[in-house]
C-alpha cells in the first residue's frame, strides 16, 4: 500500500464540532440548532471571503441569537473545542506511515489550538485564511499539493467526515478516499469506511 500524504479535514473529522460548540454555548444548543448554524456557515463560505472566525461568530448571531462579542470570542476559540478521543493517538500512529497535514476550513490562529491538544505539530495546516477560498473549493487542494509536494493521485490519501466539503472535490482529483463515521457526518461514495482514526490507523499500518 503506497501512502504519499494522509490530509484531513479537521473540524468534525479530529476535532468534535458538535460538542465543542455546544460547549461554548453552555450546553444550549440543540441539535437541529447545530445542523442550521452549519449550514449558515456553509453559505457564508461562498460569499465574499471573510475569516472563519468571522463566519462563526455571524451564523451565531443570525441563527441562535447570540450577542456580537460573545458570538466573536466563540469563534476565535474554536480551535480549543475538544478532540474526538482517539485523534491525538491515532494521528501520532499515521504520522508514522506518511506525512499529515490539514485541510481545513478556519483560520491560522486555529492552528496552535488544535496542535496544542493534539500534543504535536501537524506536517502541513492548509486552510481557508491562506488560500482565502473555502472547501469544496479545488484551490485547496492544489495549495496543499504545492505546499506538501505531492501531487493529485490515489498515493495522497484524504480522510474526512464530510462528502459534501470534501471527499466529492478530493475523488475528482483522483485521490483517495477515506470517510469517518462521526457522530455530525455527511456520507458519501468513500473508498474506505472506518468508524474513526485508531481504525484507520489499524488498517494501514
Amino acid at each position: 500500500m503506497s501512502i504519499a500524504l494522509l490530509t484531513f479535514d479537521v473540524f468534525g473529522t479530529v476535532l468534535d464540532w458538535r460538542r465543542g460548540l455546544r460547549n461554548a454555548l453552555g450546553g444550549r444548543m440543540p441539535d437541529d440548532a447545530f445542523d442550521r448554524i452549519v449550514d449558515r456557515q456553509g453559505e457564508l463560505e461562498r460569499q465574499e471571503f471573510q475569516e472563519y472566525a468571522a463566519i462563526v461568530a455571524q451564523s451565531l448571531v443570525e441563527e441562535f441569537g447570540l450577542e456580537a462579542g460573545e458570538a466573536a470570542r466563540i469563534g476565535s476559540a474554536a480551535g480549543s473545542w475538544p478532540l474526538f478521543p482517539d485523534s491525538a493517538v491515532a494521528l501520532r500512529r499515521l504520522r508514522e506511515i506518511a506525512p499529515c497535514a490539514a485541510i481545513t476550513n478556519s483560520d491560522l490562529a486555529h492552528r496552535p489550538q488544535i496542535e496544542a491538544q493534539l500534543g504535536f505539530p501537524l506536517d502541513g495546516w492548509i486552510c481557508a485564511e491562506e488560500v482565502r477560498k473555502y472547501k469544496p473549493a479545488p484551490e485547496m487542494w492544489r495549495a496543499t499539493a504545492e505546499r506538501m509536494g505531492v501531487q493529485p493521485g490515489r498515493p495522497w490519501w484524504h480522510v474526512s467526515a464530510y462528502a459534501d466539503y470534501d471527499h466529492r472535490t478530493a475523488r475528482a482529483l483522483g485521490l483517495t478516499c477515506v470517510f469517518v463515521e462521526r457522530p455530525h457526518s455527511r456520507p458519501g461514495q468513500a473508498d474506505l469506511v472506518v468508524k474513526d482514526l485508531l481504525q484507520l490507523a489499524e488498517r494501514i499500518a
